[in-house]
């Protein structure tokens, strides 16, 4: 089960911007830093400040010497350092992973809360196998890889971070998802019909909360929101909150407060035109009832629950 626990990723990153504001209080620059040290390369510091090298923690031992960081300081950066330190060991938990999926279980791990929007799929962390399946070949097909290893490692990869929602720190998950991307255009019918299913169970634990968006809703002041997003929240308040948008073949991830507060106020504007959990659910409970008849799947046998009613299991739970 992946770890509970902040990725390597997102604790380089804290490291370095704390390391960035304690420089910057000491009235010092990255050349005088380096020249103090006596480190061979400025582009040590810049890769420590940027979150992008594994810190050694005797450098950092070193850099705290040079700032004066106090006990209380140090001894949280300390702590946050061993945290930064080897991402393949972190990584070992998810079994293998392609970069895309890595990229997401990096944001995702440790989170507080994540919000999540998508005018046209089913977001990663709620797909069935089938779904991802159909999703990852659709999309290989445009880039023309159509490698069957390939295909299912990301398919597994996929499956493993969902892991994540049935933790005992579980985040606060919430997901607005339009009514059109769980129609026809989306997959085979039998495809369909078992995500549905996926996702009325989902809606039903206590850390979940899904809003489906009719097709006539008015959004704000009928706004139209442009591209799927996430927003990753995390416990400790000086992490910084992440957005992420997802843009087909290319995907942007954000600190910005300016764009993290626009898109908080979009997500605010969606879930108030979408339909409440509640009524979310009876909608997710009757198109999965509805749905053509279960069949062998795409890639996958039929869910034990499409063989009977779905408000039936659901009360069982």
């Amino acid at each position: 089960m992946p770890p509970a626990v902040p990725s390597p990723i997102l604790r380089r990153r804290r490291l370095g911007t704390e390391l960035r504001s304690l420089r910057e209080a000491s009235g010092l620059t990255g050349e005088q830093v380096i020249e103090r040290i006596g480190w061979a390369s400025a582009s040590k510091l810049s890769r420590l400040e940027n979150g992008r090298s594994r810190p050694d923690p005797r450098d950092i031992h070193v850099l705290l010497d040079l700032y004066r960081a106090d006990d209380v300081t140090r001894a949280e950066l300390t702590a946050i350092t061993r945290e930064a330190g080897d991402i393949r060991a972190w990584l070992k938990s998810y079994g293998a992973m392609t970069e895309h999926q890595r990229s997401y279980a990096e944001l995702e791990a440790g989170c507080a809360e994540i919000r999540e929007y998508n005018p046209v799929l089913v977001p990663g962390l709620l797909q069935t196998a089938a779904y991802a399946r159909v999703r990852i070949v659709s999309a290989r097909l445009a880039e023309e890889d159509t490698d069957p290893q390939s295909i299912e490692t990301e398919v597994n990869a996929r499956l493993a971070r969902q892991a994540l929602l049935q933790t005992a720190d579980a985040p606060r998950y919430t997901a607005v998802l339009e009514e059109g991307a769980l129609g026809r255009r989306a997959g085979p019918a039998e495809v369909i019909r078992e995500q549905l299913v996926q996702l009325c169970e989902l809606a039903a634990c206590p850390n979940v909360t899904i809003q489906v968006l009719p097709r006539d809703a008015t959004i704000g002041d009928w706004y139209l929101p442009p591209t799927a997003f996430s927003l990753y929240r995390f416990p400790d308040p000086a992490d910084p909150e992440t957005l992420a948008i997802e843009g087909g073949f290319t995907d942007v991830v954000s600190h910005d407060a300016n764009a993290l507060n626009r898109y908080k106020m979009v997500f605010e504007w969606l879930g108030t035109a979408a339909r409440s959990p509640s009524d979310s659910l009876a909608w997710l409970i009757e198109a999965a009832e509805t749905a053509a008849p279960p069949t062998a799947t795409y890639g996958s046998p039929a869910a034990p629950a499409q063989r009977r009613g779905i408000s039936e299991r659901l009360t069982e739970r």
